[in-house]
């Protein structure tokens, strides 16, 4: 049996994830991280992005966070997320739509508070896209 580390992503709304895990992979804000069994203690921001869970089964499990901080423990990796979807729970209609609202707002070149929340919400549904592309593209193989 492979070594494993307890997994829990928890977003403002409710727990996304609790399961054990034998690679969590997120974005952080200098780049991506893996976190197998027996990392390091460590904190970090998440920048928005993907995060993947490897369960002990080898079952990909794909999430989109807005941001968010991580923190290791010797048995266990909390992601704290301001919000957090599985791939699969993402409506692909919805996400397009808000996209194009927040490149709309970006080409408008309003005021700067503008601006920081179409640019923050721009990556955040990015990331939702991102996240759905990555589990067509596991549903294919």
């Amino acid at each position: 049996m492979a070594s494993t580390i307890r997994c829990e992503i928890v977003s403002a709304e409710a727990e996304i994830y609790s399961g054990d895990a034998t690679l969590v992979v997120a974005t952080g804000e200098l780049g991506e991280l893996g976190i197998a069994p027996k990392h390091a203690p460590l904190i970090t921001r998440l920048k928005p992005g993907k995060v993947v869970v490897t369960t002990a089964s080898g079952e990909h499990l794909d999430f989109a966070i807005s941001g968010g901080m991580l923190e290791v423990q010797p048995q266990v990796v909390t992601i704290l997320a301001d919000t957090a979807i599985r791939a699969d729970d993402i409506d692909e209609a919805k996400v397009r739509a808000a996209k194009e609202e927040a490149e709309r707002m970006l080409s408008g070149r309003g005021e700067a508070m503008e601006i920081a929340e179409a640019q923050q919400r721009l990556a955040e549904v990015t990331a939702q896209l991102q996240a759905l592309e990555r589990l067509r593209k596991n549903l294919k193989h």
